[in-house]
């Protein structure tokens, strides 16, 4: 039973699971301060959260979130889902009554990478930024997968760097996918050069590539967070003058599959760099990329 429960752990991403912890204590602080059930529940109780939550203006994401939280503590204790039909009824109303439409970070695309890039300095932290940007944004890597990178996954070819992602949020299993990096045509915002250039200057042999830098220019025997991608993105989108709260790190893999879309690559194409499996998110990038491609009311006349 006890090995059971782990593998039952062990199938959804750390990512996935902090998130679940933390919606589930929402949840159950929320019963706890009204004396209410939290496991198992019942339906007026979940009907009363979740008509809270929306009352409270979390989005529908968010709800949506929550309630697969709710639904695996369920599962785990042995209990039946406490989305029944009634459940079910609510959520489509706060669905019809909100909306389902999300307002993401806004992708950052090849003219605005170039002013981020014209940021960075010469010392071993703006090195390893332009890096990260870069390699970023090209191999569309989420943070998870781009902090998650080892000297041991990166190699080099006559063509550009082969890149090993071991594991990602759509390949749980570990089957591993590789990504090709191509030479870019200038030296300032060329990946593979950027990240030869870091490796070099930073001295990195083994080990992950991008680690933290404290204060004294010193590059530490560590991993860095996925937040410090985000945190790097807005710092460099601030200093060209950028709202940096509409930008974080997965507005470099939102860029990316832009930019492609507004080039004309293929849906299929877009997808297979991206590893996206999902359709209908390709499908936003490319509306949002060709808005202005043979767009129907340009050059009507006004």
């Amino acid at each position: 039973m006890e090995q059971a429960k782990k593998y039952v752990t062990n199938s959804k991403a750390e990512n996935t699971l902090k998130s679940y912890r933390s919606d589930w204590k929402h949840f159950k602080d929320w019963c706890k301060k009204f004396q209410l059930p939290d496991l198992p529940t019942n339906d007026d109780t979940y009907a009363l959260y979740l008509s809270n939550l929306a009352f409270e203006g979390f989005k529908a994401s968010t709800i949506q979130r929550r309630m697969s939280a709710i639904s695996q503590a369920h599962t785990l204790a042995g209990h039946e889902s406490p989305s029944t039909t009634r459940i079910k009824t609510v959520w489509a109303g706060i669905r019809r009554l909100h909306g389902t439409a999300e307002t993401g970070k806004h992708p950052i695309l090849i003219d605005t990478l170039k002013q981020m890039i014209s940021e960075v300095s010469d010392k071993h932290i703006g090195v390893r930024d332009r890096a990260l940007l870069l390699i970023g944004f090209v191999g569309g890597f989420r943070r998870s997968e781009l902090v998650n990178l080892d000297i041991d996954d990166v190699s080099l070819s006559k063509e550009g760097l082969i890149v090993r992602i071991r594991k990602s949020k759509t390949d749980q299993e570990g089957r591993g996918e590789l990504i090709g990096l191509p030479y870019g045509s200038n030296e300032n915002t060329c990946p593979v050069k950027s990240y030869l250039s870091w490796t070099s200057s930073a001295n990195i042999t083994s080990g992950p590539i991008f680690r933290p830098i404290n204060r004294h220019n010193q590059i530490l025997d560590k991993r860095l967070s996925g937040r410090a991608v985000a945190l790097i993105v807005k710092r460099y989108a601030e200093a060209i003058g950028l709202d940096e709260t509409l930008y974080a790190g997965h507005s470099l893999r939102s860029g990316i599959a832009t930019t492609l879309a507004m080039l004309g690559k293929s849906e299929r194409s877009i997808m297979r760099h991206t590893r996206h499996k999902s359709e209908a998110m390709v499908r936003r990038y490319i509306r949002t990329g060709s808005l202005f491609s043979e767009n129907v009311v340009d050059n009507i006349g006004l």
